[in-house]
């Protein structure tokens, strides 16, 4: 009698579980504003419109609130949390910190192929601004980041960037968005890179804090007409 060979028949998992693919699809509902800050989030409602049991739900929801996203109020329950200015004030104090230190880092470490990696990323934030695609612009900008602090061995750092991603990537699901940013953002990061192969370590700092702070004004800008009332 023949037997199958070991793991012939293993059942392998899904690269996603039911709740990781429910989390994603709420996580982007409330980045390309399909959900705005304050709007209610009914568990009945979400069942249905992911067809999933009122325990996922109750998951997705639960996680949301760990990373900033969702807000719940006693009175009110789960919500899409507001955003503030102060808030994203401090988040973008920190990535300028971090990332002109990576990139100064980088610079001094002149080594080609980190360069070659950190083109290839930027050349794929500009095919995804061409094709509107503006979760693959926010997955293809945090490779980019990913690139620039492991290539330089700084991995409690990117830890450290990586436990905002959510939060940094809410932001820039407003950013990329606006007039003139598709071009204006690659070109800034496209400096940052510049400065990077030619060694100047002081230029490319200079690049990467330059390009958050335009961020965080940008950012500011849009932050005000929702609180006033203009985008709500």
């Amino acid at each position: 009698m023949a037997f199958a060979s070991e793991g012939a028949i293993r059942v392998e998992r899904p690269a996603k579980t039911l709740r990781e693919l429910a989390l994603d699809k709420v996580r982007d509902a409330i980045f390309s504003g399909h959900f705005r800050p304050g709007d209610r989030l009914v568990e009945r409602d979400l069942c249905a419109q992911l067809g999933v049991s009122r325990t996922i739900v109750r998951e997705v929801l639960r996680h949301l609130e760990s990373e900033g996203l969702v807000s719940n109020l006693p009175s009110k329950g789960p919500m899409v949390a507001h955003l503030g200015v102060e808030e994203a004030r401090q988040i973008y104090e920190i990535r300028g910190a971090l990332e002109g230190m990576a990139a100064r880092l980088c610079a001094e470490m002149q080594d080609s192929a980190t360069v070659e990696q950190l083109e290839a990323a930027l050349h794929a934030i500009r095919d995804a601004y061409g094709r509107a695609n503006m979760a693959d612009v926010l997955a293809q900008t945090t490779r980019f980041y990913q690139t620039l602090f492991t290539s330089i061995s700084r991995h409690i750092a990117w830890d450290v960037v990586k436990l905002m991603t959510v939060r940094i990537n809410h932001l820039r699901s407003m950013t990329i968005k606006t007039e003139g940013r598709a071009v204006e953002g690659p070109a800034q990061m496209q400096k940052m890179v510049d400065a990077i192969r030619r060694g100047d370590a002081a230029l490319a700092e200079q690049a990467a804090i330059e390009h958050v702070r335009r961020a965080f004004d940008i950012a500011q800008g849009v932050l005000a007409q929702r609180q006033s009332g203009n985008l709500s």
